[in-house]
């Protein structure tokens, strides 16, 4: 049996889907009742457990062959960096009760830096203390999820403008759907099980783009010229504090700064493996996307 903890998101629901497309058992943890139903009717076996509660979680995992799991990021909450560290322990606490014999984390490029890059950073941390964790890991690190740029989308169809945090807006970047990454973790964990106590694996689309290319799927879809215009670094903080808290700002705020020096936010060298999803860029924002905005 598969436990797939958060398994209400996007990451994990297409995990739990591609595991139940190919016959295989799933134990789907979420927290919120009321979005059960739509697990279990893909026949998950559903388990309510919050993350913060290391007992229940443990409870949930329990007999579990392999779990995934996956950091959360709460990107309004006061202290987003302290919710994320809470969230680890708990996780590897669960973890140390539980005891499932393999463990694939959801991690993030970039998470093998030293320095403080921001959000990478929390995945190194995450990825440090479940390396404490006595059975198999797999560490699947993922691109930029393409869905992400749903954020700005309010403004860029007001405006015509594509407000990027990216800086130039010509350069290519690792990134990758939710539904793709959900599908390759399916892959990995159904897989037969190797010798290696831990594994790196880099997950990215089929190719990359640059905030130009996020801005012409958008004028496709949209049906109007769109330009891709960067924030300037002494207006980025700001600008990101309109989307999120001052904690979430900080963690991206540094993100951002690390993307545009250079190419720390990056597959590690000779770490393993790299993965491709198949779903294209102007696929992924279509789904996300209000019907009525669409060009017909």
């Amino acid at each position: 049996m598969f436990a797939i903890v958060g398994a209400a998101g996007k990451v994990g629901y297409s995990t739990s889907l591609a595991l139940r497309e190919a016959g295989l058992p799933v134990r789907a943890i979420l927290r919120d009742p009321a979005k059960a139903a739509r697990l279990a009717e893909i026949g998950c076996d559903v388990a309510l457990a919050d993350l913060q509660d290391s007992t229940a979680l443990a409870g949930a995992i329990a007999e579990a062959e392999a779990v995934q799991i996956i950091l959360p990021v709460s990107p309004q909450a006061m202290d987003t960096a302290g919710n994320m560290r809470r969230s680890i322990e708990h996780l590897v606490a669960a973890l140390k009760q539980a005891r499932p014999q393999r463990v694939l984390a959801i991690s993030d490029y970039g998470a093998h830096v030293a320095e403080d890059i921001g959000m990478p950073s929390m995945f190194r941390t995450f990825e440090e203390r479940l390396g404490q964790f006595a059975g198999q890991k797999l560490f699947l690190r993922s691109a930029e999820h393409m869905e992400g740029w749903a954020r700005v989308v309010p403004m860029t169809m007001a405006s015509g403008i594509l407000p990027s945090f990216h800086e130039p807006v010509d350069k290519p970047l690792p990134m990758i759907s939710a539904r793709d990454l959900g599908r390759i973790a399916a892959d990995l964990l159904s897989r037969r099980a190797t010798p290696k106590e831990l594994e790196v694996i880099h997950a990215e689309g089929a190719r990359r783009y640059s905030p130009n290319d996020v801005a012409a799927a958008l004028s496709l879809l949209l049906g109007r010229p769109i330009e891709a215009r960067a924030i300037s670094r002494s207006q980025r903080k700001e600008s990101l504090e309109r989307l999120v808290s001052a904690s979430a700002s900080e963690l991206l705020f540094k993100l951002y700064d690390a993307h545009s020096r250079g190419n720390l936010i990056e597959i590690e060298p000779n770490a393993g493996e790299l993965r491709h999803g198949t779903t294209e860029l102007v696929d992924a924002l279509r789904a996300q996307l209000p019907n009525g905005s669409l060009a017909t």
